[in-house]
């Protein structure tokens, strides 16, 4: 239901408090029927979505609705359902608050917050250990109020993921976390609800081995939906935005629509369920009235982008192609160099479809926002000329392709990888593959449609590139490996044009082999 039914209706950007949201009129996508689930299901959970999903908010609603805030939830699903509003002792401990360069960072935001609430349940026998001040903290609760106690915990991971790249801070970082964390398990008879957020598991011998008993609900069908906004929520709560985002567009709303789509939803937690987009994209883009890559912008992990590189991970296999076991996939085992489990828990990819005979998800790019700026953001990595070009433009390479200009994209080409540093060269190439790969890079970042390697009956062709009336075939080889004349020869000889010979229109004129 919608919070407000005014004109002039306010969007939660930005907006991750639930009585905030609620008492200052902002749209609400009602999400309550899952607090009145979780609550009636279980009691330990854990959920993994990625940032700006809408985690944050999600608990907050859950701490208003086990502090009791029943007129918080006026007109919402869960008012219907729920008959008992009881108040109980709630512990939220909020991991968003700093960067978590070394472990004392950590051990300074967890004290402050154990700090916090001993003062509010006035607590004077504080233990110098922070895993038993916080089982000491929970037990005070508990014998004060004779109720179990609430404990929320957003971003539990975030000190662990910043650190990935620093082998001895993160190890030092999961130990203080392991214990800490072990009292959810300890203190359960005193705790009448656990929710868990964060991005990823660390299984193992590291944080989740003690945190073992929590009901992972990331890959739950029946929770499919509770962060980020389907399709079905988008007609029904947005159709206004719709229209006024169409209008400032200059698009028709079907237009509007399909726009949107492609370049926010995509997003699948479970196999076989309805898409989400990603809510923060949405709403921003709803409130600037233009379409851009607000998720993006928030940041990128670097870390990301180094194991891709050292792991020597097939790039182009992003588009709808990598495969990740069912088992695998929530969980991020330190030390063996996977980027897969991290890419999809981090929603760079998500689930594409499913194999039921081997029990694996193919994973992909969920959308044109995510895959185009990821895209970017590994090109410098691969080409530094690129980061420091400030006459580079993928633009002048894709009007060339378009005016049917070939010699003037080819000399485009040749100038961009001619711009390579010799060292580089040297120490990166993996011969045809390494110029294929950033050729890929190009050519999707120019916004076409690009397939490499593709397979046909008599072999494989190293790019294609479809334009609005051509499509350009391209045949890579190394100097040493062949000349020009022999790619297009083997063009010829492998039959690579026939099945593209059907997909051709009346204009196309242009075939190149490089």
């Amino acid at each position: 239901m919608v919070a407000i039914m005014s004109n002039n209706r306010k969007l939660p950007i930005g907006i991750q408090d639930f009585e905030d949201l609620r008492t200052n009129d902002y749209l609400y996508v009602d999400k309550t029927i899952y607090v009145y689930q979780l609550k009636t299901d279980g009691k330990p959970y854990f959920l993994s979505r990625p940032r700006r999903f809408g985690k944050s908010l999600f608990l907050s609603t859950l701490k208003a609705y086990f502090l009791g805030k029943k007129e918080l939830f006026d007109g919402l699903a869960i008012a219907e359902l729920e008959k008992d509003w009881l108040e109980y002792p709630v512990f939220h401990l909020d991991f968003n608050k700093a960067a978590y360069q070394n472990d004392q960072v950590l051990s300074d935001v967890i004290d402050e917050i154990l700090k916090q609430y001993e003062a509010e349940w006035k607590v004077t026998d504080i233990a110098a250990i922070l895993s038993l001040r916080f089982d000491n903290l929970i037990q005070t609760a508990y014998k004060k109020t004779g109720r179990k106690v609430v404990v929320l915990i957003d971003e539990y991971d975030k000190p662990l993921v910043n650190t990935l790249d620093n082998a001895e801070v993160n190890q030092s970082m999961r130990d203080i976390l392991k214990g800490f964390y072990g009292v959810l398990k300890s203190a359960d008879a005193y705790l009448r609800f656990v929710f868990l957020t964060g991005v990823t598991k660390f299984s193992k011998v590291s944080v989740f081995s003690d945190l073992n008993h929590l009901m992972d609900i990331s890959l739950n069908r029946k929770y499919a939906g509770i962060c980020g906004i389907s399709e079905t929520e988008l007609t029904r709560y947005f159709a206004p935005e719709i229209k006024k985002l169409s209008e400032q567009t200059n698009l028709s709303y079907d237009e509007t629509f399909a726009k949107l789509k492609k370049h926010y939803n995509g997003y699948h937690f479970c196999e076989n369920t309805e898409g989400v987009y990603n809510p923060f994209s949405l709403l921003n883009t709803f409130g600037a009235g233009n379409f851009r890559n607000y998720w993006y912008a928030t940041g990128t992990p670097t870390f990301l982008v180094k194991m891709l590189k050292e792991g020597d991970f097939e790039i182009p296999d992003l588009e709808n192609d990598v495969h990740i076991s069912v088992a695998d996939i929530t969980n991020y085992k330190i030390g063996l160099n996977d980027p897969v489990p991290i890419l999809y828990q981090t929603g760079y990819l998500t689930i594409k479809k499913y194999d039921t005979e081997f029990d694996e998800f193919i994973l992909g790019f969920p959308n044109e926002e995510v895959k185009f700026s990821f895209l970017k953001e590994l090109l410098p990595a691969y080409v530094p000329q690129y980061a420091t070009n400030q006459h580079f433009s993928a633009v002048s390479f894709i009007k060339t392709l378009r005016a049917g200009n070939i010699d003037g994209f080819m000399d485009n080409l040749r100038a961009f990888y001619s711009s390579i540093p010799y060292d580089l060269m040297k120490k990166e190439s993996k011969e045809e593959r390494y110029y294929q790969f950033i050729f890929y890079l190009l050519v999707t970042l120019m916004g076409q449609f690009i397939q490499t390697e593709v397979r046909t009956a008599s072999g494989r062709v190293d790019a294609v590139i479809k334009t609005a009336d051509t499509i350009f075939v391209f045949e890579l080889k190394m100097a040493n490996h062949g000349t020009a004349e022999e790619a297009l020869a083997q063009i010829d000889s492998k039959d690579y044009l026939v099945p593209l010979y059907h997909r051709r229109t009346k204009s196309c004129q242009s075939w190149c082999g490089i």
